[in-house]
Parts: structure tokens; sequence; C-alpha cells
């Protein structure tokens, strides 16, 4: 089992981290001894995405190469776990946000807990969702990824369950014994482990307040053309029902980076008709204007001011 292990930092990922899987899971691939491979977080998070912090620093720096080569290593391990040879088990037991969910989300099952909490939050830090995220929300049902991609909003186990994000619920307390029967399974069968995690499986429903049950609001809404007239026609449903849904939604729309909601409109809708390595490339190509601050410099101010207050 890879364990996620900066619990300080959330597991927030960095090129060593990067590294030290691509290095593993090339390895457990050509191991005829291990079956298949599994992954989980330490402390209260299973990743809460890129790190931020060490990218800000190398921007700040001007350390154009270190940004690139953090970007290559992430990407190059998302690709690998999304074309792994080998079945591949993620335990969510936690905050799974941004890359978090990319070096997940590729792989064979993704089991979500009551404490599960998804999110690819980048447009309100002045970014795109990256790590595979263009394919796999382009790839949700209806609009659903175009609401998830513009507003940040995040997501329980129950509602990953619902959508395809997750393959298996399990409550809590049932993670510990999981882990223990994966670790007895010596099996490269994707069903044999399937059975396994089934057998610890709970049945759940999102609650009543939850976008699974606004799908027909969502593609009416995110369905449309452009950023301007998706704000309209939630108004215009504002006005007209009384749900606090649209105010919210409205307002994490409002938060977010104008430029980044109409990048990361494109990008979803551009990674509906993209292969998995073809959205990588083009995020990979993304990301790194992102750093440049030739064309904005959104997610350069953005990140020092959260971390000046100490936001991340």
């Amino acid at each position: 089992m890879a364990i996620l292990n900066r619990p300080s930092a959330l597991n927030a990922l960095n090129t060593n981290m990067g590294a030290k899987l691509n290095k593993l899971f090339k390895a457990w691939e050509n191991d005829p001894n291990i079956g298949f491979v599994s992954m989980k977080g330490s402390g209260r998070a299973f990743c809460a995405g890129g790190d931020i912090v060490s990218l800000y620093h190398f921007m700040n720096q001007g350390k154009l190469e270190e940004c690139k080569d953090f970007f290559r290593t992430l990407y190059s391990f998302i690709y690998l776990l999304g074309t792994h040879l080998k079945p591949h088990v993620a335990i969510l037991n936690g905050v799974t946000m941004g890359g978090g969910a990319g070096v997940s989300i590729p792989g064979t099952f993704r089991v979500a807990c009551g404490k599960t909490v998804f999110a690819t939050p980048e447009t309100l830090i002045g970014f795109h969702p990256d790590a595979g995220a263009s394919f796999y929300l382009s790839h949700l049902p209806g609009h659903l990824g175009e609401f998830l991609a513009l507003t940040g909003a995040k997501l329980n186990g129950a509602e990953m369950m619902a959508c395809g994000l997750a393959t298996h619920y399990s409550v809590s307390e049932k993670l510990p014994l999981i882990e223990e029967e994966l670790g007895k399974l010596v099996t490269d069968d994707p069903s044999v482990i399937e059975a396994c995690l089934e057998k610890y499986s709970d049945l759940v429903y999102p609650d009543k307040n939850s976008v699974i049950h606004r799908i027909d609001i969502v593609d009416k809404c995110f369905g449309l053309d452009t950023v301007e007239e998706i704000i309209d026609s939630l108004e215009s449903e504002a006005s007209l029902i009384n749900d606090p849904w649209c105010g919210s939604t409205l307002r994490l729309l409002k938060e977010a980076s104008p430029l980044s909601l109409k990048v990361s409109l494109r990008s979803i809708r551009e990674g509906r008709f993209q292969t998995f390595d073809e959205c990588l490339v083009r995020e990979y190509r993304m990301s790194l204007q992102g750093v440049s601050r030739l064309i904005s410099g959104d997610f350069y101010e953005v990140s020092n001011f959260q971390i000046l207050n100490k936001h991340v």
C-alpha cells in the first residue's frame, strides 16, 4: 500500500512525492509478486491536491523550470495510474481535492466514506481544474462536470457514489477492516478485489439538499455556451424558484477568477472529446501558462494572499 504521508499539509503533493510515486508504481507494475496496488492518506485527508505553497515559492523566485518539473512529474504519475496494468484501490479517507482526485479517480476502484470531501476548487485560486480533471469531470452525468469545475463546490461520499466519482461507499469505521482484508488478498483479478470491497459496502443516498437532486437545473444553466449565459440563467432561476442553492451557486461563481471561469469551461468542453492523455497534455500547457504570469497573474496573486493569511 502507498501512503501519502504529509498529514500537516493534508498530504499535498510536491515534486518529490510525485517522483517517489512514479518510481514505486513502475516497480510494482513489473513485480510478478504484486497483484494490485492500494493507496490512502495519513491523518484526516486523502490528499488536498498539489502543494501550492511550494509552487508559489517557485514562481516568486522565478524558477519556471522547477514549476515545469512539478507539473511534469505529477501529471506523469497520473497518466501512469490511469494506464497501470494492475488494479488500483484508492481509499478516500478524508479531503480529496484537486490533485488528490487526480491521483485516485483514474484508478480502478475509489472507496468513499462519511469523511470524504471532494472538490476541484481551482477557479477560486485563479487556476483551472487540472490533474486529469478535464477528462473525468467532462464524463460525469449531464453538465455536472461544468458545475463542479466552475464553482469548486464540494461533494460528500454519498454524492460521489451517486455520480460515479466513487465506485464504493463504506462507513468510516469499516475502513480498517477493508485495509486488513485487502492486505490478505493475493490476486490481480479485479472481480475478486471488487467482491472484497462489496463485502464492506453500505447503501447510501444523497440528502435532499444535494446538487444531485438538481441535475435538471444544472443541465439547463451549465449546459449553456458561455459563463455570462450560465450566470444570467442562474439569476433567472433564482428569481423564479425559492431555492437557496441558486444563490449559493451564484456566490461561488462570483468569488471565482473571471478568467479562470472562462478557461475552465473551455477546458471541460474540450475534454469531453479528448482522450485521457490528450487532456493531460493540454492541461500541462495550460498550467505552465498559469504559472508564467504572461497572460494573468491571478494564480500568483491569490496564492500570495492565501499564504500571507495562512489559508493554505
